[in-house]
């Protein structure tokens, strides 16, 4: 209403200058009249309702059309008249139910207006009537295309943010699995040997202090991943993982009783944006499966640093055996290796060897072409 009524006064005021008087929207061909108490009260019924054209459409264009008609059959002929179209318009843009009602009811009055010129004599032709009825259809057209507009804009603003949520989600659920499974996985194996080192007190005690550092690092990494969801609540870079975490990642796997041959080569570019963080998550992920479908086996990781990419290579040189109570794998981490890949235009493969075993590569673009 705020917005609306300054319209409303602004066109009243104008109506009603003496300079405006009869020169306004001439409907019926009725002869001009002067201005009078009754010509005041026209005016404001076509002016001031269009405060509520948004909020009450309406009742603001039976208000309008009740001025309007009595504007046009006194012969005042102001410039109020201006008023039924904006209504029209508001009404094709604004009204959400009985649409087709109010459509209906406007061409009844309309008629009747029509009629009653026609008993008072008018001199406007047919084609005259049918254009002013065709032109008023018009102004409420706009309005039904500004509202078609408008909900299209809506129901796209809604799937934008149906799309985002659904990034997020997978974005959670991809960084979750990285960061949980390789270490859970990790203390179920370490847990599971401890069983069997009861008489060994000496290397119990090394087992048990291998699944609490296994739990800490796991702690720490969840931290992390509390960080990249709520940054403002954390400090620092919360995505790449800190220098020399691909070296504690071996270690803790060949403390879990998986050996690992590690080779990092080259030296990384100076600005390798997300590129650490995948290359991380690759050999963790490769890692995790190594300790769960080739538990024993010797795996060996390969990554080299160039100035336009990071290379990852990890590999198994046989089947191995299951890890004993390990969790089974949903291939949620390999695809999540594969879109984190793809989203910075690298390669991501993941076979299996002819005699056994498996291996995982990785080519992930991380500085600009010389």
């Amino acid at each position: 209403m705020l917005r609306d009524l300054p319209l409303g006064v602004f066109l009243l005021a104008a109506s009603l200058l003496p300079e405006f008087h009869g020169r306004g929207t001439q409907f019926g061909g009725l002869s001009d009249r002067p201005y009078d108490a009754l010509a005041v009260a026209a005016i404001a019924l076509q002016c001031l309702p269009l405060a509520v054209r948004r909020r009450l459409p309406v009742l603001c264009l039976a208000l309008v059309t009740v001025g309007f008609a009595v504007d046009q059959l006194r012969g005042y002929h102001s410039h109020a008249g201006t008023a039924l179209p904006v209504a029209l318009l508001s009404v094709g843009a604004y009204l959400e139910r009985y649409r087709r009602t109010t459509a209906a009811g406007f061409s009844v009055a309309y008629v009747v207006l029509v009629a009653e010129f026609l008993r008072r004599g008018t001199d406007e032709t047919p084609a005259d009537l049918v254009m002013f009825y065709l032109a008023m259809c018009l102004a409420w057209g706009i309005g039904v295309w500004l509202r078609s507009t408008r909900l299209a804009e809506a129901e796209r603003r809604r799937r934008v943010a149906e799309e985002t949520r659904a990034a997020e989600r997978s974005r959670i659920a991809r960084e979750l699995h990285d960061v949980v499974t390789h270490h859970v996985t990790a203390m179920v194996v370490q847990a599971e040997a401890a069983r069997y080192l009861t008489a060994v007190p000496d290397r119990l005690d090394e087992t048990l202090t291998a699944v609490t550092d296994t739990g800490r690092r796991a702690i720490t990494d969840l931290r992390h991943l509390l960080d990249l969801l709520n940054p403002d609540h954390g400090g620092g870079d919360a995505r790449t993982p800190p220098v020399g975490r691909l070296l504690t990642l071996v270690e803790q796997t060949r403390r879990a009783g998986q050996p690992v041959e590690f080779t990092e080569k080259g030296t990384p570019a100076p600005s390798t944006g997300s590129a650490d963080l995948v290359a991380y998550r690759v050999v963790q992920e490769a890692l995790t499966n190594a300790l769960k479908y080739a538990h024993g086996s010797l795996t060996s990781v390969r990554v080299h640093h160039s100035e336009r990419d990071i290379t990852v290579e990890v590999s198994t040189d046989g089947a191995g055996s299951r890890a004993v109570g390990s969790p089974g794998g949903s291939g949620r981490g390999l695809a999540g290796l594969r879109q984190r890949v793809d989203v910075l235009g690298g390669e991501f493969s993941a076979d299996g060897h002819p005699g056994g075993g498996f291996v995982v590569r990785a080519r992930i673009p991380s500085g600009s072409p010389a």
